[in-house]
C-alpha cells in the first residue's frame, strides 16, 4: 500500500483519464512508476558500469566490428 499526495492539478487530470477510462487511477500510477523506474534503474546502471574500476570498453569502430559477426 502506498499513499501519495498529487498537486491538485495532476490529481484532477488523472481523476479525468480514470473516469473516461474507466480504470482505476491505481491502474495509471502503476503504469508511470513501472515506466519511471525503468527509465532511471537503466540509467544508474549504466552510471554504475561507467564507473567500475576495471571496465574494458569498445571505441565505436571496434563496437562497430564486433557487431558486423
Amino acid at each position: 500500500m502506498l499513499s501519495l499526495k498529487l498537486p491538485k492539478d495532476l490529481e484532477t487530470r488523472l481523476e479525468t483519464l480514470a473516469a473516461k477510462t474507466k480504470r482505476p487511477k491505481s491502474f495509471y500510477m502503476r503504469e508511470a512508476l513501472e515506466q519511471y523506474l525503468e527509465k532511471y534503474e537503466e540509467g544508474y546502471l549504466a552510471l554504475e558500469r561507467l564507473n567500475e574500476k576495471n571496465a574494458e570498453y569498445l571505441s565505436h569502430e571496434e563496437a562497430r566490428k564486433f557487431l558486423e559477426l
